[in-house]
């Protein structure tokens, strides 16, 4: 209705609307009225009166202090009276479900115009689909919830279980069968790893680290032992209320004693006098999902040594909160375990095998934080490409600056390689076998963690270099920028650390060192 009211004015006409009383200003060819709002404006009075801006086309001036998604909340949008004659709006931010434009902006296979040969035209409609999906139902819930540190909505979850993406983020396997997966887009036995990469990437590009562990990667992390391990009892308890996103489940093996040197945890498990159950005492620490969690996979020493087992929520088990540097939206929690009883039909594998369900895990995790580690620093890429194409300094716009050039050919550079080696890794997990992966891929897959995770930190530091003030403000232009480098040690740490990996890749490859082997 609103549309079918605007005047379409000339830029003569905007330009006698100058004073305190009477302010009008040209935006994008949209004309808005000022007079009612100069008082509320966060910038003052004087920025509105300047003679660049109150009457004329300040379109340079407000693209210079603000992030276009302020004109399109409604308190702004209805100060609008008109349109210029003549002109059209041609400013955009994101659109729904569309490839950006910026170049770099995304990975080469979405890029048009280019190749790739590792992506089906299955794979491209299902992309479509996945970032129609979240632009239309999980980004807004992202932002508000990073914001107000509140659990992802329930409505969110239940509806990426009518498309099963639960189960889909679980990767391919048994349990996706008989399961219409995104509408039938996708047959439960043609979906592989690289759908599952998409999943993961587009859900990062809501910009929200807080809210992405919160979107149930507990989940991700904590059910897998549940399926490949856990009696078919078992499972048929507790697989399907968690895909359904009922129930939530969360893997708990960090200690604040023991983060890396797993065989280093404290946290027991004694069996009954009977036999019947184990009586676990100990606590968790820096557990994602701990909060809301109604399951818990748990890594406890026992007398036959590590050994695993699901624990439910009930008398015994209490959680609390732990800030961290994002959202408390992760559920980020401390477990302690007070004579908490729990079934030996609970035991994932062999009792004293737990350091094999715990190491048989780690590939699939941090190949999930390579997806989202690649994913979250091209959308940097992105927001410095905007900024330097609109910020001017010095009398030039920043990207004329060849400093500022360097540092985004790096970013490019960083983000480029980390996407090629992880897709590289993603074709050859398709192409073997969960044992041979165990075998071959922990090394690769830890050097690529290890890789991604510090091109990540070298490039939050350039593009708050880059941004400057605004990229360690949490609000304004920089707010993902300021959010990203608050954040980006995350990746480096969860899963195991950098050193730790790189470390692990090294000694995995001196195994198949030759050992006739000379220069």
């Amino acid at each position: 209705m609103a549309a079918t009211t605007l005047k379409e004015l000339t830029l003569e006409e905007v330009a006698q609307h100058n004073t305190p009383d009477d302010l009008w200003v040209v935006i994008d060819a949209k004309v808005y009225n000022l007079s009612r709002f100069k008082d509320l404006h966060p910038g003052g009075l004087a920025v509105l009166l300047d003679e660049e801006v109150a009457g004329q086309d300040a379109t340079e001036a407000f693209y210079g202090l603000h992030r276009h998604e302020v004109l399109e909340r409604p308190q702004y949008k209805r100060l609008q009276i008109g349109i210029i004659q003549g002109q059209k709006s041609v400013i955009y931010d994101r659109v729904v479900g569309e490839i950006s434009q910026v170049p770099y902006a995304e990975p080469t296979w979405l890029t048009p115009g280019y190749f790739s040969p590792y992506y089906s035209d299955n794979h491209r409609e299902f992309q479509k689909a996945v970032r129609r999906f979240v632009d239309e139902v999980v980004y807004d819930d992202a932002q508000a919830r990073e914001e107000d540190g509140k659990r992802p909505s329930q409505f969110v979850f239940d509806k990426m279980a009518e498309i099963n993406m639960h189960a889909m983020r679980m990767g391919p396997g048994k349990h996706l069968k008989g399961r219409t997966l995104m509408g039938g887009l996708v047959k439960p036995e043609e979906f592989d790893y690289f759908h599952e990469l998409i999943i993961t990437q587009e859900l990062v590009r809501c910009g929200a680290r807080g809210y992405g562990d919160g979107m149930l990667g507990g989940k991700v992390i904590g059910l897998p032992p549940v399926l490949n391990f856990g009696s078919e009892e078992l499972k048929a308890k507790v697989i399907p209320e968690v895909l359904a996103g009922k129930k939530f489940i969360c893997l708990a093996i960090s200690e604040a004693m023991a983060g890396s040197d797993v065989m280093g945890l404290q946290t027991t498990a004694k069996l009954s006098e009977d036999g019947k159950e184990w009586i676990i005492n100990g606590s968790k620490k820096w557990i994602t999902n701990a909060t809301f969690a109604d399951y818990f996979t748990v890594g406890c020493k026992t007398d036959d040594g590590l050994t695993v087992m699901l624990v439910e929520r009930g008398p015994g088990v209490e959680t609390r909160q732990i800030k961290t540097s994002y959202s408390t939206s992760a559920g980020t929690g401390y477990i302690t375990f007070d004579d908490v009883h729990v079934p030996v039909g609970n035991t994932l594998g062999e009792v004293g095998g737990g350091i094999f369900v715990i190491l048989s895990n780690f590939n699939h995790e941090r190949w999930v934080m390579c997806c989202s580690s690649a994913r979250s620093q091209r959308s940097v890429v992105e927001e410095c490409l905007k900024w330097a194409s609109q910020r001017k300094a010095f009398g030039k716009l920043l990207i004329s600056q060849p400093v500022i050039r360097s540092k985004i050919a790096a970013m490019i550079a960083r983000t480029e390689s980390v996407q090629s080696w992880l897709e590289n890794i993603t074709y050859q997990m398709i192409h073997m076998t969960y044992k041979q992966q165990a075998q071959k891929l922990a090394g690769p897959i830890g050097f690529l963690k290890s890789y991604s995770t510090q091109c990540a930190q070298d490039t939050a530091r350039d593009a708050v270099q880059i941004f400057g003030g605004r990229g360690i403000t949490k609000s304004g232009m920089g707010k993902f920028i300021e959010h990203y480098y608050r954040t980006v040690t995350f990746d480096a740490l969860l899963g195991g650390a950098e050193d730790v990996l790189a470390d692990l890749g090294v000694r995995q490859a001196m195994r198949s060192m030759p050992k006739n082997a000379r220069l």
